[in-house]
């Protein structure tokens, strides 16, 4: 099916393709697009980064972005981008070099992402969790030829400058910049408000999760999508690409974005509470590409979001699970505090979410004013963009849904039972595997294309992408992830799944935080063990916790064999080293059977 056929045959595509429009607005949008065909001297190639230039021009003194106690004006945006783009032309770079940055959730953030995007420079997002010398690896990596650093974390790049060659300069945002090292606000007052040659292209360039190592430096080659060789494409059309790149348009519709408009400012505002470098964060900034007024936060707490939503009346917000669930544990004369009438869509995912953390996080925020539902979630990697959507009108209609990560909307998912080798049948769990817009075009850095194809799976002569995932779905075609391959315990050959052990204990009205990984066994070989955080000030014993367990009918094989209390050191993404936490349990003991 050609793209332009699946974009009339989908309603919720053609909806989807909408919704910018009339975020953006009409008039806005012509008075932009007549400036940008002016500005661009009408050669097409260069509309599209005119037409951001001269939007920002349009939207004048509309807030852009709300950094602490600084409130920018999109005039002032654009003033300060040109300026960084004009700098970063001036030190030597160019379309297709890479400047790596290491920064704290802000406006510098957006400012250097907008710079590279108008110019073609590829802008890699580096997690500042890492420990320095996994830092020196994602660099080189990336072969940037500069790097970006907030002061905040010179201390981890500093012992590894020796390390990391690419890098010909280092730019330092802060009040004190050592020595050779360049200032960020001395570039920018130097520089001029000019758009220096180059091409538009996005410039975030994620980094895989890393939970289980060192993350891996992504890439989408579009010569490979847009080539006529259907093998560079492992296989996939051009009509295949087009078609799931058209269902990639659905999101727009489910998650409400042409529809959310503040009263005062007729524009969408989004709270960023996650850190800016993670992929799926990348949803609360998609926003600000048209027009929304973004607020990054650069320290997370639970009761500081929702006291930014209600003062700066938020309607949009990217939130990983574990932010909802420390929401959900502030005492209740804090939850009462806040008028949260303005939030439209939470747009949740990075990691499970409980079901129960879903439905009472709607019950929270329309007690607190919110006109509907609000929670939405979608699974999707960072390798394969969008795959499912939730939306409320989802777990209305059949509550069982909230189980679930969403309807497939984005791409092609099936479910591959590994023992049959066959597809598996309609509720069987099996293997998660896709086909995306994004996949046939995946590459990692220093990963050769033959590494590459054992990330897939070839079936029926077509090959799937394999994110290592364990669910099944059902008649609706709703996806249940029950598991990660790496993380399924086999306990006496029965195939155990975290995630629904960890949903029972976490809600433990004293319980913090779980995570369930394998421990050893000499019967079974493979049995579940918990490692519980108490919420501060509690106290607790395992005996408490299985009862709990047994009362949320979780028996047998099921319930923990050891249980330990102890901090998760899970971060805000809600990502957490399993594999670290699990190998203490298997130290000095061999694998059985």
């Amino acid at each position: 099916m050609s793209a332009l056929l699946e974009l009339r045959q989908n309603e919720a595509a053609r909806k989807g393709a909408m919704a910018p429009i009339r975020q953006i607005g009409l008039v806005n949008g012509v008075r932009t697009f007549t400036k940008a065909l002016i500005g661009s001297r009408f050669k097409k190639e260069e509309i599209g980064r005119n037409f951001l230039v001269s939007y920002w021009d349009t939207l004048g003194d509309r807030e852009a972005i709300i950094d602490g106690n600084n409130r920018i004006t999109f005039s002032q945006f654009k003033d300060r981008t040109l300026r960084l783009a004009d700098a970063l032309e001036k030190l030597g770079l160019k379309q297709g070099d890479s400047i790596a940055q290491l920064l704290c959730n802000g406006s510098v953030w957006f400012e250097l992402n907008l710079a590279c995007t108008l110019t073609g420079i590829q802008m890699p997002m580096l997690n500042w969790h890492l420990k320095p010398h996994e830092l020196a690896q994602c660099i080189n990596a990336a072969q940037p030829k500069a790097l970006l650093v907030d002061s905040e974390f010179l201390d981890k790049i500093t012992p590894i400058l020796d390390q990391i060659p690419s890098v010909e300069k280092v730019i330092a945002v802060g009040d004190t910049i050592p020595e050779g090292m360049l200032d960020y606000e001395a570039l920018i007052r130097r520089a001029s408000p000019i758009l220096p040659p180059g091409k538009l292209d996005m410039a975030a360039r994620p980094y895989s999760g890393g939970t289980t190592g060192t993350p891996k430096y992504m890439h989408i080659n579009r010569e490979r999508l847009a080539s006529d060789d259907d093998s560079q494409r492992r296989g996939a059309s051009k009509d295949d690409v087009k078609k799931f790149g058209v269902k990639q348009l659905t999101m727009f519709h489910h998650y409400g974005l042409g529809d959310i408009k503040d009263p005062y400012t007729n524009n969408v505002r989004s709270l960023i509470p996650g850190p800016l470098y993670h992929a799926g964060v990348q949803i609360g900034v998609l926003p600000f590409f048209l027009g929304g007024t973004v607020v990054p936060m650069r320290k997370f707490s639970a009761e500081a979001m929702l006291q930014m939503i209600q003062d700066e009346r938020i309607g949009w917000v990217f939130v990983a699970p574990t932010m909802l669930e420390r929401i959900l544990k502030l005492p209740e004369d804090v939850l009462g505090k806040y008028n949260l009438s303005t939030m439209r869509s939470i747009i949740c995912a990075a990691a499970p979410c409980p079901p129960h953390v879903k439905q009472e996080i709607n019950a929270l925020f329309k007690r607190q004013g919110a006109p509907k539902d609000v929670f939405h979630e979608y699974y999707a990697a960072s390798e394969t963009g969008l795959v499912t959507i939730l939306e409320p009108a989802d777990y209305k209609e059949n509550p069982e849904r909230y189980k679930s990560v969403g309807k497939v909307r984005g791409c092609d998912c099936r479910i591959w039972d590994a023992d049959t080798e066959q597809w598996a049948e309609t509720g069987k769990e099996g293997k998660v595997i896709m086909r995306t817009p994004t996949v046939y075009g995946l590459e990692y850095a220093g990963v050769s294309e033959e590494e590459m194809r054992k990330n897939f799976l070839e079936v029926e002569g077509q090959l799937w992408y394999d994110d290592g995932l364990i669910g099944y779905l059902d008649k609706d075609e709703y996806l249940y992830l029950t598991s990660r391959v790496k993380e399924m315990i086999i306990c006496g050959g029965v195939n155990l799944f975290p995630n629904e052990i960890e949903n029972v204990i976490k809600q433990y009205p004293k319980v913090a935080d779980v995570a369930v990984v394998r421990g050893p066994d000499k019967d079974l070989g493979e049995v579940p063990f918990a490692v519980v955080q108490l919420k501060e000030g509690e106290s607790a014993t395992d005996e408490e916790i299985l009862e709990f367990c047994k009362e949320k009918r979780l028996y047998g094989f099921k319930l923990p064999r050891l249980i330990e209390f102890g901090d998760l050191p899970r971060n805000l993404a809600g990502k957490l080293p399993k594999k670290d936490l699990e190998a203490r349990f298997w130290e000095g003991v061999e694998s059985f059977g």
